[in-house]
């Protein structure tokens, strides 16, 4: 039996309101495109990946890093189009 790959890497939060609710649903629906198990740690803590309520429960600000860790066939994929995600530019907090 062979070993899974597994990936991580740390990212920094840049939405102007941290990990809020919309965009840790883009995460989570992205993370459910990839068959690796995805973790999102914050210092000691762990959570899963793929659940909002876990990575609501970080309250993670804006600032803040983050790893990523995947365990996969796919997993440095997922690592990097997730981390992609996080360090996206601050969204335009007056825009409709």
């Amino acid at each position: 039996m062979s070993e899974e790959p597994v990936h991580e890497s740390e990212f920094v939060v840049r939405s102007e309101l941290g990990l809020h609710a919309r965009p840790a649903g883009r995460f989570v629906a992205l993370a459910a495109r990839f068959e690796s198990r995805i973790s999102v740690g914050l210092g000691d803590e762990w959570v899963d990946g793929q659940s909002i309520l876990s990575l609501l429960s970080l309250a993670a600000g804006r600032g803040v890093v983050l790893r990523i860790r995947a365990e996969g066939a796919d997993a440095a994929s997922a690592v990097d189009a997730l981390g992609a995600l996080l360090e996206q530019p601050p969204e335009d907090v007056g825009a409709a």
